[in-house]
């Protein structure tokens, strides 16, 4: 089973504490689709007899593309792919761009999952945010949501900003549950180097982000969560049972997915390539039927490390097994070796099922990870 990722590297306003590639126009973007549609065209399936079980459309404002282009990619996609007539396709939308009559044709294109860049249901967060959206849209679109039949949809919440008091950071929790949110992607705030975040921050216009207070926040969420019956499958994601994103979990169990789009990768189990980033350099290339890429096969050792890195995140945790399996005894053997340190500090566990963080541990995912690497 494979997955297949659109990225549409648009977005409709600058957020100050991030660094992504805004794209100063929208005039590239049916230029954008037509290199996406010629990409899809170019490429070669990975197997014969191939399944495709997800389809995202991620990065920017993919919401922005109406209808005809986002028809014109999914029966692109069919044409070229075998789609499963259950396959998750999700369309990544924020809540200013969320509509009834967008509702409804998205749903009749297919699309049976929405992920909503609420941030938060605070007015001064989105405030200082930097949002287009507010408060009142952030509640609304939920409404809309679940009013237009929607049943498989997921927010994405903040919390670590100088601004989110522990309070405020409940209040926002307890709306997710309030309205029975299926699924809750939450992310502490990061400071991207050469943001206007971290320039504001290096002349003290800004507060620092308080690292104390984000594991506050994190212990809480997960606490909040796992009281309201969600599974928390992943560091920063949260879902009712049935819920999860099949698409993001693809990714977490190193299935083979395609990406089309600039900057959008592919992995195919040992090799992973991914497209140049620039919007223009990457037009012109697919108008002239090249495919702007580079690549990497990945080492056994490589491999490996991704494996420890991303199983180690999810509530499964490393599978002993397919480590002995695919990595050796030996590999495996001093992976255990290197826990022990951890589980005495009570931050590692070891199941029948594999080994495991922790709730104290989730405070150290990326550390502990970086600890058991080759």
């Amino acid at each position: 089973m494979s997955g297949i990722y659109i990225h549409i590297p648009f977005c409709k306003q600058a957020c100050h504490y991030c660094n992504f590639h805004f794209s100063t126009s929208l005039k590239q973007k049916d230029a954008l689709v037509q290199g996406i549609l010629k990409e899809i065209f170019l490429t070669t399936p990975f197997s014969a007899n191939e399944n495709i079980e997800t389809i995202y459309f991620g990065g920017g404002t993919p919401s922005i593309l109406n209808v005809a282009d986002l028809k014109n990619i999914l029966e692109a996609l069919t044409t070229k792919f075998n789609i499963l007539p259950d396959a998750e396709i999700t369309l990544e939308a924020n809540p200013d761009d969320i509509d009834s009559f967008k509702l409804t044709a998205w749903k009749q294109l297919g699309i049976n999952r929405l992920s909503v860049g609420i941030q938060s249901f605070l007015e001064d967060e989105l405030v200082w945010m930097n949002r287009a959206h507010n408060a009142a849209e952030s509640l609304h679109c939920i409404d809309l949501i679940n009013a237009a039949g929607y049943t498989n949809y997921s927010v994405d919440l903040i919390y670590g900003s100088p601004l989110l008091s522990n309070e405020n950071w409940i209040k926002n929790i307890d709306t997710v549950i309030q309205k029975n949110i299926p699924h809750i992607s939450c992310y502490a705030l990061t400071v991207e180097p050469k943001t206007a975040l971290d320039k504001m921050i290096a002349l003290h216009k800004k507060q620092p982000v308080d690292a104390d207070k984000q594991a506050e926040q994190f212990l809480l969420l997960m606490a909040k969560m796992q009281e309201a019956g969600y599974d928390h499958y992943e560091i920063s994601n949260y879902a009712l049972p049935g819920k999860r994103s099949k698409h993001n979990s693809s990714y977490w169990q190193a299935k083979t997915y395609y990406g089309f789009g600039p900057s959008a990768h592919s992995f195919n189990q040992h090799t992973r390539r991914w497209n140049i980033s620039n919007n223009a350099t990457y037009i012109a290339a697919l108008q002239n039927n090249s495919i702007p890429f580079e690549e990497e096969k990945l080492t056994t050792t490589q491999q490996l490390n991704e494996y420890i890195m991303t199983a180690l995140r999810t509530m499964e945790g490393l599978d002993l097994e397919k480590l002995q399996i695919k990595f050796g005894e030996k590999n495996t053997s001093q992976i255990l070796q290197a826990c022990k340190k951890w589980i005495a500090g009570n931050k590692l566990v070891i199941t029948t099922e594999g080994i495991k963080l922790t709730t104290e541990g989730k405070l150290f995912a990326d550390g502990i990870a970086a600890d058991l690497f080759f």
